[in-house]
Parts: structure tokens; C-alpha cells; sequence
């Protein structure tokens, strides 16, 4: 059989683990996987703005492996910019990208209105990446899918979305490529996911494009129940706030699912939860409408939403973010790059009586990272602001697999794959992998740097 040429391409998510995108060209149609924003270092988050390495109206089709920003906040700039193809997802993935979207649309343009009104940007006319109407027309594109159902993009291509167990919606892509097999991870959860149903065992591909994020470590076996409730009795005997910077998708109705179980155990303090995070909010709204993607009873699913009081409108977020009272506060953004936990920073970080709690990554650049590694000092809103309030952290709270996790997950493979090309992961968390993979199982491992292209030939 003749070979064919192909030519994969890491535009994103490789060195880093922000913006996740890689482009598949074969039989003259180029295929795109994941179009993510990049965040954190300003080296990175520049390259939002730097043009794309391909023209957009070049790309015949995209698939969404889930809807977290790092793997759809780009979408809206590249269909701006041109893109018109279809963009493929599983149902739920399109319902958090939306949400998802529109708030990145709308952090953009308020943070473009607020350094254009108050002169702190170097640009004369702060622009925003993207407009609400730009993601409006970016929604027009979604086409949306089931698990486990092959979708044919041209006759030598089709694929189908397997559950990975990251977030809602997620899934691995497995797609054929004339008789060719790519699995691409998405981001894989842990073995044992706390609301989903674990990863898919797969037993063949002849290349996988894995996710690396934790490869360098493992998750704290810590029981989590006992770790939240413990930092919660400390901010009860303080009289103090408990501030949560939560991602909206997962890490929010984890820790809810977690206040609930506390309470239902009647270990958990008379302090009043909120969820200040419109985001957050419609998702927890969408958690509970797909109850069957989720490994708990539906009566749970239902219950565990009525302990917390849903923040939306502004002038109630302002009022209860001015009131010093002692309270549990979720907000986004997870490692504090915009929404509403800035503003609880701004008025409740110089007291020592409260706690800033982080459940999740904290990426490299993002203001989350630097708290963590001991700043004292964080700018926002154009100025540095004193971090006196304690700081605690729970690590073993993740969406992502560890290192165990995802060895166990190639172990099901019942066949060696011709090469795993490590993606999403910072460097030594990618090459710690690719050392533990090629020890432990003998596998070719490929680190792939930002816009490395490889030429394959396959069958």
C-alpha cells in the first residue's frame, strides 16, 4: 500500500500548558484540535495578538476536546479572522464553551474600558482580543456530537469523542486517518474522577498526542473532605472570609459537592457560601441538566446546589463583597486573572484574619502563581495591592491526571504506539514523563516545542 504524507504541527500547548492548539494536515484538508487562548506570562499572552501561523480561512474543520479556555478561548479571534468551518464538540462542551466565551468576551472588554477610562495601558485605544459579537458569531459554527459516535469529515477521515473524565463534556479524539489511528487526550482527569465517570480504557493507536501537565508529580492523597474542612474551622475560630479563586467548570461544583457532603456530616460551620460567579453559576446549571454524564445519584446532583446562595447581579456581588462578615466565597478566575475574586482581593486581602484559598494549577505568570510562590504583592486595577490575608492551598483538587494516572491509562493499550508526542505540559513536566514513559513501558516519546511540525508517513 502506498504511504501518505502527514504533517502535525503543535501551534500551541507545547512547552506550556496554555493555549492548546495543533493542526493535522493530510489529503489536502487541515484539521484543527483544540483552539486555545493563551494565558499567563505576557510572552505568551502576547502571542494572542501575533497573527496566526496559518491562515484562519485555510482551516477546513475544528474539534473541541473540551471547553475550558486554554482549548476554546481563541475560537471567536479565529473565526474574526477568517475561519468559517465547522467547529465539532460533544453536547455539553458547546454549552460551556458559551458561557465560557461570552465571559472571556466580556472580561476583555470591560478590562479594555477600564485601562482606556483610568490611563494605565501603554496603548492609546485599549482593544479588546475579542467582542461578544464575535463570539456570538463563532457559536453559529458548533456542531454538536455524543460520545462514541464516528463522524465523517472526508472519506479518509472521521473520528469519534471517548469520555476522558477531565470536566463536563470532555473527551479524548480518536481519529482515523486512512487506516491510521491519532488519539488526542484533551486534558485526561484522574482515574477516579470525583462527579464523572473515569477516562476510557483505549487499546490502539498508532500515535497519541498526550497531555503532560502533572507529569512530573503526584497528587497529595490527602482526603480533601478533611483538608477543606480544616482550613474552613480556621477562617470560623478567625471570624474571618474564606476566598475561593474557583474555575467555573469542575473545580466550582467539586468543592460544592464537597460543602455538601460536610454538611450532610454535620462538620461543616454556620458561615453562608456564595457562588459570586455568573459563570460559574450557568455552569453549575448545565452540571445539572447532563446528570447522566455524571458518575452521582441525580437526588445529590439536585441537593447539593440549595446550601449555596447564587450570586449574578453586580450591585448584590458589591454589596456582599463590602460587607466584612464572616462568609465562604467562590469566584472565578482560578489563578486570579480577572473576574470577580479581584474585587474580594481589593477589599479583603490586607486582613490576616482571612484566607485565600487555591484549589487548582496555578500557571506559570498568572497572579495565582506568584501568591503561591510567596509574593507579598500583586498588581491589579493598575496598582500593587498587599497580600496579608493567609494563604493556604489544597493540591490533591484536580481535574488533570497525575503521573500514575496517566501510566495507567497507557498500560490499557494492548499494542506499542508508533510514537506519544507529550503536549501541555511546562518543560520539566513534559520531560519527566517522557523519562517515566520510556523507562517503565519502552515507548518512543516525542516533546514537541511551540510550532514544531513533523512529517509522517502513514498508511
Amino acid at each position: 500500500m502506498d504511504k501518505k504524507r502527514l504533517k502535525i504541527s503543535f501551534l500551541g500547548g507545547a512547552g506550556t500548558v496554555t493555549g492548546s492548539k495543533t493542526l493535522l494536515e493530510f489529503d489536502q484538508k487541515r484539521v484543527l484540535i483544540d483552539c486555545g487562548l493563551f494565558q499567563g506570562l505576557k510572552e505568551l499572552r502576547n502571542l494572542n495578538r501575533a497573527p496566526f501561523p496559518v491562515s484562519p480561512d485555510t482551516i477546513d474543520v475544528l474539534v473541541l476536546t473540551h471547553a475550558h479556555l486554554d482549548h476554546c478561548g481563541y475560537i471567536p479571534l479565529l473565526v474574526k479572522n477568517g475561519f468559517k468551518g465547522e467547529i465539532h464538540c460533544i453536547d455539553s462542551t458547546a454549552e460551556l464553551a458559551e458561557i465560557i466565551l461570552r465571559d472571556s468576551a466580556k472580561i476583555q472588554e470591560e478590562d479594555a474600558e477600564r485601562a482606556a477610562r483610568y490611563n494605565y495601558s501603554r496603548h492609546a485605544k485599549p482593544e479588546p482580543l475579542y467582542t461578544t459579537q464575535d463570539v456570538l458569531q463563532a457559536l453559529k459554527l458548533f456542531v454538536t456530537h455524543s460520545y462514541n459516535e464516528w463522524v465523517i469529515l472526508h472519506p479518509g477521515i472521521k473520528f469519534q469523542f471517548l469520555n476522558n473524565g477531565h470536566i463536563l463534556g470532555s473527551g479524548f479524539v480518536e481519529m482515523k486517518l486512512s487506516d491510521t489511528t491519532f488519539l488526542f487526550s484533551g486534558d485526561i482527569g484522574k482515574m477516579q474522577p470525583m462527579l464523572l465517570y473515569p477516562p476510557k480504557k483505549v487499546k490502539h493507536a498508532d500515535y497519541i498526542v498526550l497531555e503532560s501537565t502533572y507529569g512530573d508529580r503526584l497528587h497529595d492523597k490527602a482526603d480533601v473532605k478533611e483538608e477543606l474542612q480544616t482550613v474552613i474551622e480556621e477562617v470560623w475560630d478567625n471570624k474571618g472570609i474564606l476566598m475561593i479563586p474557583s474555575f467555573a467548570v469542575e473545580r466550582t461544583q467539586e468543592l460544592i459537592y464537597i460543602l455538601y457532603l460536610l454538611k450532610e456530616e454535620g462538620r461543616l460551620p454556620a458561615l453562608p457560601i456564595y457562588l459570586d460567579s455568573p459563570m460559574g453559576i450557568n455552569s453549575s446549571k448545565v452540571y445539572i441538566r447532563y446528570k447522566e454524564e455524571q458518575n452521582i445519584p441525580s437526588d445529590i446532583l439536585h441537593h447539593m446546589y440549595d446550601q449555596v446562595h447564587f450570586i449574578s447581579d453586580a450591585e448584590a456581588s458589591k454589596r456582599i463583597c463590602l460587607d466584612n462578615a464572616p462568609k465562604i466565597v467562590l469566584a472565578g478566575s482560578g489563578m486570579i486573572e480577572g473576574g470577580r475574586i479581584i474585587h474580594y482581593l481589593n477589599n479583603h486581602m490586607d486582613n490576616p484574619r482571612n484566607t485565600l484559598l487555591f484549589v487548582g494549577f496555578q500557571g506559570e505568570g498568572t497572579r495565582g502563581r506568584a501568591i503561591q510562590n510567596g509574593s507579598r504583592e500583586i498588581k491589579f486595577f493598575g496598582e500593587y495591592h498587599d497580600v496579608k490575608c493567609k494563604i493556604r492551598s489544597i493540591s490533591s483538587l484536580s481535574a488533570h491526571g497525575d503521573q500514575n494516572d496517566l501510566l495507567e491509562w497507557l498500560k490499557n493499550f494492548k499494542s506499542e504506539p508508533n510514537t506519544i508526542f507529550l503536549n501541555h505540559g511546562e518543560p520539566h513536566q513534559t520531560d519527566a514523563l517522557r523519562v517515566k514513559i520510556e523507562h517503565e513501558l519502552g515507548w518512543n516519546c516525542e516533546t514537541p516545542k511551540m510550532n514544531d511540525t513533523y512529517i509522517l508517513e502513514i498508511e
